[in-house]
């Protein structure tokens, strides 16, 4: 489906682009969120006509945005879960639960103006972007927890390791990750295998039996 963008859409194109669509897409996000319109001779005339004030909104939606996004440089989301000792979630961190956290933080915030690759599945420091307009992102750390205290230790940059001392987070997260190795079954580096002393011999005791000349009758 051919649409108009009545905005600037990531990866889709700038304001008047003329852009073909799937037409699930279209129905489901585009068209109901005012963010295109179906690309025909009419709704070509409706914007040019309405060109004008649609970059002005834009351009004082997009100062608002600006504004936003410097009151939340260096915003700090905690959210706290349940994980394994190797820092697995027991379940995972999704961009609703960080639109509710920024949301809840004095920001109001959707769900699909948090753009992440796939949900987080690990305790840590996770650096996330947010889309508060088309043209202007922010970016917030998610500091995923099992308990308040944690969350504030790795936010000092500190984590307590296996033994329940005090360390800085990169020591910590590596012996995590040592430990993840062998308690998947990896066994550690050994030696080239050297040859048996009685490999040749038997080497030799297979090539006379399968040898029909040597093999008695």
């Amino acid at each position: 489906m051919d649409v108009i963008l009545l905005e600037r859409i990531e990866k889709l194109g700038q304001m008047g682009d003329v852009v073909s669509v799937k037409p699930g897409y279209a129905r489901n996000y585009l068209l109901p969120q005012k963010k295109a319109l179906r690309a025909s001779e009419a709704s070509r005339a409706v914007f040019t006509e309405q060109r004008t004030q649609l970059e002005a909104d834009n351009l004082k939606h997009r100062d608002e945005a600006a504004r936003i996004a410097k009151g939340m440089g260096g915003m700090t989301i905690i959210i706290v879960r349940q994980a394994s000792d190797g820092d697995q979630l027991y379940g995972s961190v999704t961009t609703r639960d960080i639109a509710t956290g920024i949301t809840e933080a004095g920001v109001t915030a959707d769900r699909r103006q948090v753009k992440m690759p796939r949900p987080i599945k690990t305790v840590g420091m996770h650096p996330v972007r947010v889309d508060l307009h088309p043209e202007v992102s922010v970016e917030v750390i998610v500091n995923v927890a099992r308990s308040q205290d944690e969350a504030e230790m790795q936010a000092r940059g500190e984590r307590i390791n296996r033994d329940g001392e005090v360390v800085d987070i990169v020591e910590a997260t590596e012996e995590i990750e040592v430990a993840a190795v062998f308690e998947e079954g990896a066994a550690p580096e050994t030696e080239e295998p050297t040859l048996d002393a009685d490999a040749p011999a038997e080497a030799e005791n297979a090539e006379a039996t399968d040898d029909p000349e040597k093999t008695a009758s």
